[in-house]
């Protein structure tokens, strides 16, 4: 169980089909995708997205207990909002299972495919926006560029068809709860999707832009494709990657400083659920920024008890750990602390010493204040800034090792 305030949004993810066109012995939601399943790598854009939801997992009824565990793993403080269930003899059918275990507070639904594995969490949260300033389902598409044919069985063109007025339409598809159930509810016939089901209801649904990342991967080919994506220079997680991370902590006269994986003396001590490492938490905001992980509030949210007054170096090796299964390890770090106290300066190099040697990669430290001005100036609090940079597990070179 969780304390944190119950989601709005729900995320059902579709992942019970057998994929017999993959021509894989696994059901596809199982299938290995560059070293992670494809549930694996859909749940990770799922839990990267703003808005905290209920993960609704529909997975084959034989493959319970290895959905729930692929799921747990992946939402980690997370997954108080987690319900894995097994799916139906359809795809509709098993969304309609999904919607069965819906928590009351939810009003928006996303329904997702566990096939299109490389979907940005970013695409995720436009349909959710969009669904809550229109009222309406929303569904991501994009335009088509072939010239399309109306032909007959024997395979004889008939006619060509207008191809402004249409679009292939990806998931998540959005709506709102009330009409997703009611569409449902209303259905009469096996239907190819969703938004299918919902226009035939009665109800409007609109198109936004997709994302050409978001492709379902039905075929061997598309297997390919993706793991062509994800190990080219041309795709982000094939090169470099840099994420930046923020985090403040104000001043708490009861508690020790812990501050850059130190422990200060004598010093005001930060508020927090944790020990309050300002700098640390940047780090690791940075770092699960750069693979695409989400950010320190939904990875470790302060629910978790077993994180109550923790220290950064556990934040730092589950972060490390996260990153390395994303397959990339750390190139370095770069973190800023800004603040009137305590005077980073004649500790620097043991707190990049420290820091270095938990990361297996450079840290530098620096620190800065801001001449009186705002929350840091007035002696309230600290706040910390941090650049890292990933690189693909797989590559090497002299200029980021590192040995402690």
């Amino acid at each position: 169980m969780t304390d944190s305030p119950a989601p709005l949004v729900a995320v059902i993810v579709v992942a019970a089909g057998s994929g017999t066109r993959l021509g894989h012995e696994l059901p596809k939601a199982f299938v290995p995708l560059s070293g992670r399943t494809l549930l694996e790598r859909s749940l990770d854009s799922v839990f990267g997205m703003r808005d905290a939801s209920q993960v609704i997992v529909v997975a084959p009824e034989d493959r319970l207990d290895e959905a729930r565990a692929i799921a747990t793993e992946r939402a980690g403080a997370a997954g108080g909002y987690l319900d894995v269930v097994p799916g139906g003899n359809s795809r509709q059918a098993s969304v309609e299972r999904g919607l069965a275990v819906l928590r009351p507070d939810v009003d928006t639904v996303l329904v997702h495919d566990a096939a299109r594995a490389l979907t940005p969490s970013t695409l995720c949260d436009a349909v959710v926006a969009a669904v809550r300033a229109s009222g309406a389902g929303v569904v991501p598409g994009l335009d088509l560029v072939d010239s399309i044919k109306r032909v007959d069985p024997r395979g004889t063109v008939l006619a060509g068809v207008d191809r402004r007025e249409l679009s292939a339409v990806q998931t998540p598809q959005g709506f709102p709860r009330r009409m997703l159930v009611a569409a449902f509810a209303a259905a009469t016939e096996e239907l190819t999707d969703d938004a299918a089901l919902v226009t035939a209801a009665g109800f409007p649904v609109s198109i936004i832009p997709g994302d050409p990342l978001a492709f379902k991967i039905t075929t061997p080919w598309d297997l390919r494709r993706a793991e062509l994506l994800l190990a080219t220079p041309a795709d982000p997680a094939g090169s470099p990657r840099v994420g930046t991370g923020l985090d403040v902590h104000a001043f708490d006269d009861t508690s020790e400083l812990w501050l850059a994986g130190l422990h200060w003396p004598g010093e005001r001590g930060l508020a927090g659920h944790s020990d309050g490492d300002a700098a640390v938490h940047a780090i690791c905001d940075a770092l699960l920024a750069a693979a695409g992980l989400g950010d320190v509030g939904g990875v470790f949210g302060t629910a978790d008890a077993a994180l109550a007054d923790a220290h950064g170096e556990v934040f730092l090796r589950e972060t490390l750990r996260r990153v390395g299964d994303a397959g990339f390890r750390v190139g370095n770090v770069s973190v800023q602390v800004i603040g009137n106290r305590p005077r980073l300066a004649p500790r620097r190099a043991e707190s990049e010493a420290r820091l270095s040697s938990i990361l297996g990669a450079p840290v530098s430290v620096s620190a800065t204040t801001t001449d009186g001005l705002g929350f840091t100036g007035r002696g309230e609090g600290i706040a910390a800034i941090a650049t890292a940079l990933l690189v693909p597990a797989e590559a090497r070179g002299p200029v980021l090792s590192w040995e402690a």
